[in-house]
This record gives structure tokens, C-alpha cells and sequence, in this order.
């Protein structure tokens, strides 16, 4: 991450770019379609640079280091996973696991193993137990 920080006109002017899905002081979140088409301009020989100002970029307020960072990390995602690694999935994966209300039988079913787990360790330890008074004597 870049230590440049954005002043509130930056971040006003970043806001309008139809490419931006948010941006705050300390960063940018690209759309996904941005993305795409960077790679693809990219793989047809573009540099990272002018598609940012093709697509209507102030490259001066993004800086050079944002842009290389950014150009590497969707170039190697789309290596690895195609075009589904380039989709933002932070909405989606973000923050603590969503609880849901589990209908009565799984509830039911998930105390019952529980209970034969208990059972089976009780077993065990009494087994253990009668083991240990066996060499005792």
C-alpha cells in the first residue's frame, strides 16, 4: 500500500471516474470492468500507465507506485485464476461468518454426534482408568 494519503479534491476527483467503485484517504477500490480491461490492453502491449490515462486517471494523484502495484497484482491473478480472480469478493468474504438459524433436525443431528463424541471419550478414559488401577496392582 502506498503511503501517499488523498486529500478530500483528490478523492473528490477519483470519485467521478466511472472506473472507481470507492476511494478513501488511503486507497482506491477499482470497478471489476476496469480491471478486465486493463488486462486486456495490457496483454496488447499497453503500458500500465497509459491505460490509466486512456481511462481517465490523473496519474499524478495515483502515483506510479500505486499504478506498478496494482498493474502486477491484477496480471497475476489473471495468470492464476482468470478473469474470476479480477472480481472484487470482499463484500461477499468480509467480516464475521454470518450465523444462521439451522432448522431443528441439523440441530438435533449436530447435538447427538456431539453427544456420541462425549460418550466415546468417556469410554476411552475409562478404559485408560481401568488400564492404569490393572498395572497398579
Amino acid at each position: 500500500m502506498s503511503k501517499k494519503l488523498f486529500t478530500e479534491k483528490e478523492i473528490t476527483q477519483l470519485s467521478k471516474n466511472p472506473y472507481v467503485k470507492s476511494v478513501s484517504s488511503k486507497g482506491i477500490t477499482y470497478s471489476d470492468e476496469f480491471k478486465q480491461h486493463f488486462v486486456s490492453e495490457f496483454s496488447k502491449g499497453k503500458f500500465s500507465r497509459q491505460i490509466f490515462e486512456e481511462a481517465g486517471f490523473d496519474v499524478e494523484i495515483i502515483g506510479m507506485q500505486r499504478i506498478k502495484s496494482s498493474s502486477e497484482r491484477w496480471r497475476n491473478t489473471y495468470k492464476t485464476e482468470g478473469l474470476l480472480g479480477l472480481k472484487d469478493t470482499r463484500k461477499d468474504n468480509s467480516g464475521r461468518q454470518r450465523v444462521k438459524e439451522l432448522p431443528l433436525e441439523e440441530k438435533y443431528a449436530r447435538l447427538e454426534a456431539q453427544m456420541n463424541l462425549v460418550k466415546a471419550e468417556n469410554e476411552l478414559l475409562k478404559k485408560i482408568h481401568m488400564l492404569e488401577r490393572g498395572l497398579k496392582k
